[in-house]
């Protein structure tokens, strides 16, 4: 055959192949490929359900709990459709399975707005999933675990009921029709009863219905119930077990020193004195995994002993890339970048320079946000053991089919040799969306002659070795008529690429070198102001700082850009800043709605307001759709004499879809205000010489208790397909404080954190 021939040929069944597949339906995600693991008595009816001999059922669960709820959440969907009695519901973790790919997160990272109803949309949203079911990945993130997996389990919830009905009907010799289920119990008329338990085994034998008809929101029992978290009493009495909770026989410690400068290397070390040290182990070098940064590791017998002896080390390093780096260069590189391309539009109509040619009055303004840290509550670690050609990781990650692939091709062994045991996490934000420190761990463990090691990060480590929220400059033209309408805008901002970062470490995808990367403009391009000359767009630069996915990623300061500015339009037209904003939403209901009852619940007045004690109090506005969700926020703020500015409340609304737990969304709302703020008033990294400054809490500050306001939250009543809710409360807080100070101080704050001196109830100042 001619090489033409071949070619062409090969070509042509390849394309065959690809559009024979993209006409196949969607991969069915109740049934994993595998065989499920099974505890004495249990009875597995599909990739999500078991139900054991004592009634008790099983929810496997193939997302993180770090704090979000999503076990309590995840769970109640499965128990609603199953008619199962909440007290007997458990949750375990599943197994890596194609099936509990994260569908929607991908969908989630397409690049168009909520109100895009286009053909072009909705063919990509169908290939997306199809692609995200065969050849994605198990994932927590992008706040998509309730959006991804609402059909899904409440399926494997109905499919298991429809398994024990037809199970109890087999054994009455009745129809299954005549069948129903009650709390846990399979009843035939008065007489007939039996348990989930009693039924199990039998259930499992039945074949999967080929039709699942789930229920209506009119006829939920559980769902929309404020029901505790399924995992609360295990936390309280510290049985619930994290990833540093670890304690597998015979465990050794290590603990690891970091070239300061990011992305660094060791040269040369003595470790001599660290190995003469009594309790210590091995000293080694250890290399830079997944962009992270090359150290020296001591593995001793417990932690002190490790941690103590890294003092006694002697380390020559090879500086990283980040050498000589600066904030001021780092500014200077956005500034540099966004004066030699705006970049790629992502959202433009009309005739903008016109409209501003025309406009009766026009405003600029620049913004700007600093590089943030993870500070996760629980600091990175990973124990790993390496013994007899397979390993078994113990560890808290948001990727656990990535972290098992990359352990396996660091030990060169396959990856079903890899057992990932997942944890529970103590806080993430996104920072466990990276493997570096997993791989780090097994390499160490590698090297302790069959034993588990436990890989612990100091504070200092964990904050001076992150991945960073990425540093942004916005730029902004604005024209208003004679009126006070917004007649054009025109939006560029600039920052790091996250995706294509993670990609380069995580995949080895190079960097295209284009700018085309979403996450860092969503929160500019997505939002649902209706502007009749309108153009949006994102330069990425390239900085040798590591960046990630920080919780709510380009909405957390695209928000703070975009609400801040619109807010100065309101005031250049005379205008009030919900009116403003209402304006703009004629078209767009569901956003109008969330902000006036913002407006409402918060008894919303713009102007600032002296009281006879000298006292002064400002109110400001912010409304922001993350992840699917909708929120707005009012931050009421207050000032003393001496200056010292305090947050005495913020009020949010919210509409995520159907409320699938009220207690879990208030909760998360509430955290996320709180988070915000801390962001917003407090956070920033710093960089000197390519190495970060900050490494405690006392120098990346959080909201303390006596700063923390009263928090309100309201959840607007819906039916709608569920969305997104652990990052979509964090982007309103920054503008809305901002804007309450403008209107307090006549002062508009463009850079953040914002700097105001904070004063607590009983007058201490802080910060």
């Amino acid at each position: 055959m001619k090489r033409r021939t071949f070619v062409l040929g090969g070509a042509g069944a390849a394309g065959a192949l690809v559009i024979g597949w993209s006409v196949l339906p969607p991969r069915q995600r109740l049934v994993t490929s595998m065989t499920m693991p099974v505890h004495a008595g249990e009875a597995v009816l599909n990739g999500y359900v078991k139900i054991a001999a004592d009634d008790t059922v099983t929810v496997m669960m193939c997302r993180a709990e770090m704090g979000q709820g999503v076990h309590t959440g995840l769970a109640m969907l499965v128990a609603e459709e199953l008619d199962a009695n909440w007290a007997d519901i458990r949750v375990a973790d599943a197994p890596l399975d194609g099936i509990y790919n994260n569908v929607e997160s991908v969908v989630g990272d397409l690049p168009f707005r909520s109100d895009n109803d286009g053909v072009i949309k909705e063919l990509a949203v169908w290939l997306a999933r199809k692609l995200a079911r065969d050849f994605g990945t198990v994932m927590t993130g992008g706040s998509s675990s309730m959006n991804d997996l609402w059909q899904p389990m409440r399926e494997a919830g109905a499919c298991a009921r429809a398994m024990l009905i037809a199970a109890a009907a087999e054994r009455w010799n009745v129809k299954a029709a005549e069948c129903r289920i009650e709390k846990g119990m399979v009843r035939h008329g008065a007489a007939r009863s039996a348990s989930f338990g009693q039924l199990a085994a039998a259930a499992a034998r039945q074949s999967l219905p080929r039709k699942l008809v789930l229920k209506s929101p009119d006829r939920f029992t559980l769902i929309g119930k404020p029901l505790a978290r399924i995992e609360a009493a295990a936390k309280m009495n510290g049985s619930a077990r994290f990833g540093i909770d670890v304690v597998p026989e015979g465990l050794l410690y290590a603990s690891i020193s970091m070239c300061p400068t990011l992305g660094g290397s060791v040269r040369r070390f003595d470790g001599s004195k660290a190995q003469a040290t009594p309790g210590v182990h091995k000293v080694l070098a250890v290399d830079a995994y997944n962009g992270g940064t090359g150290g020296v590791a001591v593995i001793a017998e417990n932690m002190f002993i490790a941690m103590n002896a890294l003092d006694v080390l002697n380390i020559e390093w090879n500086d990283g890339p980040a050498k000589g780096l600066t904030n001021l260069e780092v500014e200077k590189r956005l500034s540099q970048a966004l004066d030699d391309s705006e970049g790629h539009a992502w959202y433009s109509h009309g005739d903008v320079d016109g409209a501003l040619r025309r406009a009766a009055q026009t405003l600029t303004a620049e913004y700007h946000a600093p590089y943030l840290a993870h500070a996760a509550l629980e600091p990175v670690n990973c124990t790993a053991q390496v013994k007899d050609g397979k390993a078994t990781v113990w560890t808290a990650t948001q990727v656990p089919a990535v972290a098992r692939m990359h352990v396996a091709h660091l030990l060169g062994i396959d990856t079903d040799q890899v057992d990932l045991q997942q944890q529970l996490i103590g806080g993430a934000f996104g920072r466990r969306l990276e493997v570096d420190f997993i791989a780090q761990a097994v390499a160490i463990a590698r090297e302790a002659d069959g034993r588990p090691v436990q890989t612990l990060w100091t504070r200092a480590q964990d904050m001076r070795h992150d991945f960073y929220r990425p540093a942004c400059l916005s730029r902004f033209k604005a024209g208003l008529d004679a009126q006070g309408q917004l007649t054009a805008w025109h939006n560029a901002s600039v920052s790091q690429s996250i995706v294509a970062s993670w990609l380069a470490r995580n995949y080895r995808v190079p960097d295209p070198g284009i700018n085309f990367d979403k996450t860092v403009s969503e929160g500019a391009f997505d939002q649902p102001y209706e502007m009749p000359n309108v153009w949006i767009g994102q330069r990425t630069v390239d900085l040798p700082m590591p960046v990630g996915f920080w919780r709510s990623v380009g909405h957390s300061h695209q928000a703070f850009f975009i609400e801040s500015f619109i807010d100065e339009l309101a005031a250049a037209a005379g205008k009030d800043p919900v009116a403003f904003r209402a304006s703009l939403l004629a078209q767009h209901p569901r956003h109008l709605a969330v902000l006036q009852r913002v407006a409402s619940m918060s008894r919303w007045r713009a102007p600032a307001v002296w009281t006879d004690k000298g006292v002064s109090h400002a109110r400001g506005v912010a409304l922001h759709e993350a992840f699917g969700s909708v929120v707005a926020q009012v931050a009421d703020v207050s000032m003393e004499a001496g200056n010292a500015v305090k947050v005495d409340h913020v009020y949010c609304a919210i509409d995520c879809g159907l409320p699938v737990n009220p207690n879990l969304i208030r909760q998360q709302v509430e955290g996320a205000i709180v988070f915000g703020l801390s962001a917003a008033l407090k956070e920033e990294i710093t960089i000197d010489d390519g190495a970060v400054v900050q490494s405690l809490y006392s120098e990346f500050d959080v909201v303390r208790m006596d700063e923390c306001p009263d928090i309100s939250v309201e959840i607007m009543p819906s039916t709608s397909h569920p969305q997104g809710v652990g990052e979509s409360a964090v982007p309103p807080v920054a503008p809305a404080v901002a804007n309450a100070l403008f209107a307090l101080t006549g002062i508009r704050h463009r850079t953040l954190p914002l700097k105001v001196r904070l004063y607590s109830e009983d007058a201490t100042c802080a910060g």
